[in-house]
């Protein structure tokens, strides 16, 4: 029987679908649930202890999502990662990024540009301590504060609406630690930009930035 181990956080104003989608869709999103591994509903229901119902259900709403794929006479495996969602994804996200910086050397405040050099140093700070999950969280960190300078909230929304599936993605990007270095890089040189309030230039390195890491996945994806 396969082990799961994953945690559900029971939620009393959610039914009980929706916990377990929530849970399944996190484990997605973070790899603990890796793309083409098999979603057994009964040892599924098993190790989260509820009955199959719930997990059909949520598995359902994840195929909707495009995170859960059905596979005749195998049922539900978690969607593989292909360059062209790959792709899409970035070239969606990219575009986004690139408003945001343009507005953000408009719009940010010294109080935020402390606050975008202090994440830049937290990236750097848990670069060192090697776990994927906590490079990716920093890396969030500092992007959220740049999507913040801009003080759109229609942009806001708009990146975290796609923050969870790039998400996915990027964590791939930062498992191979040899990607953390240009991360750095990258990181400093479209803060200096924000700093500076160079929008031109600083459209240009978060472009390169995007760009670097659809190759780099995309590069990883055709050696398996």
């Amino acid at each position: 029987m396969p082990e799961y181990k994953l945690q559900m956080r029971l939620d009393e104003y959610l039914p009980l679908r929706d916990v377990v989608f929530n849970t399944l869709r996190q484990a997605i999103l973070t790899g603990e649930l890796k793309p083409g591994e098999r979603l057994m509903e009964l040892h599924l229901a098993h190790d989260l202890g509820v009955s199959r119902t719930p997990i059909r259900e949520a598995i359902r709403m994840l195929e909707l999502e495009g995170l859960v794929t059905m596979i005749p006479r195998k049922g539900a495996e978690v969607s593989r990662i292909s360059g062209q969602d790959i792709s899409d994804v970035l070239e969606v996200r990219g575009s986004l990024d690139m408003l945001a910086v343009q507005l953000a050397c408009e719009r940010i405040t010294e109080d935020e540009i402390k606050e975008l050099k202090e994440a830049a140093e937290a990236f750097k700070r848990a670069v060192q301590t090697g776990d994927p999950t906590a490079v990716a969280q920093a890396d969030v960190n500092f992007h959220d504060r740049i999507i913040s300078a801009t003080k759109n909230k229609r942009l806001m929304q708009m990146v975290n609406n796609l923050a969870e599936r790039v998400y996915r993605y990027r964590l791939e990007y930062i498992k191979d630690t040899e990607n953390h270095g240009n991360l750095i890089r990258e990181h400093e040189k479209i803060l200096n930009c924000i700093v500076n309030r160079d929008a031109g230039r600083a459209k240009e390195e978060i472009y390169k930035h995007v760009k670097n890491q659809e190759k780099a996945i995309i590069s990883q994806l055709n050696e398996v």
